[in-house]
């Protein structure tokens, strides 16, 4: 078994872990919420959990990789490799109930899961293979015109950062087919490496919403881009066909 197989298997075993303690709590109304950057930046007792589920099995499996996540303190290592986590993206999604939510688990460059436990569909990918959804190959969309595009992006907490990301998004919704906001990047980034997506962008996001579904859409051939800061919005990421990418990219700033 390769290097790369060996750590896709983790990631799964650490994503399922996670996704086996979440769908225990939903959708019961869960516990143990509180607020992080603004009053509607939530984390709840569930994420906590799921991110310690994900850290012992790191610790067994791979105890001298290094872990940067979402909800616990970065871990340095000495192998060489870091994990990204994020245990619960779409957690606002999960408190009021909406199935749309999932796990991620990526070895930087090396291999990453998304799980979506209420679907019950694994996206994986290692270096060097195709990005798979449930053990079958899948292609993002190869989409030519930006006008029958379905693009799918998200919003910050912030009300300050939401007005500029809504200024943009009505810049950029008369030129395509429509918007998708779902409230979870990296199941946004995943179904855009299925296709179900055309195009995904997003600003204001961090390295464990995007490490594994950037990988996922990179090797199901879409162009992926780091958007540099504009017009008062963080830096972000754009996945897209290469075909629209750079209209599309014109368009966000």
């Amino acid at each position: 078994m390769s290097d790369s197989a060996a750590l896709l298997d983790v990631a799964v075993e650490a994503a399922r872990a996670a996704g086996a303690i979440l769908v225990e709590r939903f959708p019961d109304r869960p516990v143990g919420v509180a607020t992080k950057s603004s009053p509607t930046d939530l984390v709840s007792e569930a994420d906590l959990a799921a991110e310690r589920a994900i850290r012992d099995v790191l610790a067994a499996r791979r105890p001298d990789d290094a872990i940067l996540g979402e909800e616990g303190e970065d871990v340095a290592g000495t192998s060489g490799l870091r994990w990204v986590v994020d245990p619960l993206d779409g957690t606002v999604n999960f408190l009021f109930g909406l199935p749309q939510w999932c796990v991620s688990v990526a070895c930087e460059g090396h291999a990453a899961a998304i799980l979506d436990p209420t679907r019950d569909e694994l996206f994986t990918v290692r270096a060097g293979y195709a990005a798979c959804l449930d053990g079958r190959p899948v292609r993002g969309s190869d989409r030519t015109e930006l006008a029958t595009a379905l693009v799918a992006t998200g919003f910050g907490y912030d009300a300050g950062v939401r007005a500029r990301q809504a200024a943009v998004v009505a810049r950029l919704l008369p030129r395509v087919r429509d918007i998708r906001r779902t409230g979870s990047a990296a199941l946004d980034l995943a179904y855009a490496a299925a296709g179900r997506h055309d195009a995904y962008y997003e600003r204001g996001i961090h390295a464990w919403d995007t490490a594994a579904g950037a990988m996922l859409c990179a090797a199901a051939g879409l162009v992926v881009r780091e958007l540099a800061p504009a017009g008062g919005l963080a830096a972000g990421v754009l996945a897209a066909p290469p075909a629209i990418a750079d209209e599309l990219q014109a368009l966000i700033g």
